[in-house]
C-alpha cells in the first residue's frame, strides 16, 4: 500500500464519524477548521503586508507580492465560507492585524532572507495543518477537503521559493524558524477556540 492509499484508508467515510466522546461535534469541527483558515489566511496576508512595507523595492518585493496574491485569494475563499457555513470569525483577527504585520516588517527588517526564512517557517507548519484537516474530512465534505489540498499545495510552493531565494542562509536561521514556527503553532491553537 503506498502513501496515498494509506492516507485515503484512514480517512473517515463520513466527518465526525471517527470522533470520540468529548471530541468537538461535526459541526463544531468544521466551524474550528474555517474559523483557523481564515485567521491563518488573514495572518499571512499580513506578514506579506509588513515584509512588502520594508522590502517594497527590492529584488524579492515581486515574488512577495506573487505568494501575497495567492494569500489574499484564500483569504477571499474563506470569507465566503464563513458567511456561507455561518462560522464566526476568530475575536482574535485584532491581534493577527498587529502581529503578522510586526512578525513580517521584523523579518523583513533583518533582510531578504530573514524574510523568506519567516515564508518557510509558516507555510511548512500551515502545509502540515491543511494535510491534518483534510485527512479528518470525509467524503461529505469532498469540496472542503478538495480546497485545503490545494491551498495546502501552494503553502508548498511558497515553502519552496523561500528556500529557492536563500532562506536557509538567513542568519540565525534555525533560531527563527524554530520561533515562527511555535509562534504559527499557537496562533492555530488560539483561533480555532477563540
Amino acid at each position: 500500500m503506498n502513501e496515498g492509499e494509506r492516507r485515503e484508508s484512514a480517512r473517515p467515510a463520513v466527518t465526525g464519524a471517527d470522533r470520540l466522546p468529548g471530541d468537538p461535534t461535526r459541526e463544531e469541527m468544521i466551524a474550528r477548521m474555517i474559523r483557523v483558515d481564515h485567521a491563518g489566511e488573514y495572518g499571512a496576508k499580513r506578514i506579506y503586508d509588513g515584509q512588502l512595507a520594508v522590502l517594497g523595492r527590492s529584488g524579492s518585493a515581486p515574488t512577495i507580492r506573487e505568494m501575497a496574491e495567492a494569500e489574499q485569494a484564500h483569504l477571499d475563499t474563506f470569507d465566503n465560507l464563513l458567511a456561507e457555513r455561518r462560522v464566526r470569525p476568530t475575536a482574535l483577527s485584532p491581534v493577527w492585524h498587529v502581529a503578522g504585520f510586526a512578525l513580517g516588517a521584523a523579518s523583513a527588517l533583518l533582510g531578504e532572507r530573514a524574510a523568506m526564512a519567516c515564508t518557510v517557517a509558516v507555510e511548512e507548519v500551515i502545509e502540515e495543518h491543511y494535510e491534518g484537516q483534510a485527512q479528518r474530512l470525509g467524503d461529505d465534505e469532498a469540496e472542503l477537503r478538495q480546497t485545503l489540498e490545494e491551498f495546502g499545495a501552494d503553502e508548498a510552493r511558497h515553502r519552496e521559493t523561500g528556500l529557492a531565494h536563500g532562506a536557509e542562509r538567513a542568519p540565525g536561521y534555525e533560531a527563527l524558524s524554530a520561533a515562527v514556527k511555535r509562534g504559527t503553532r499557537l496562533a492555530i491553537w488560539l483561533s480555532e477556540r477563540i
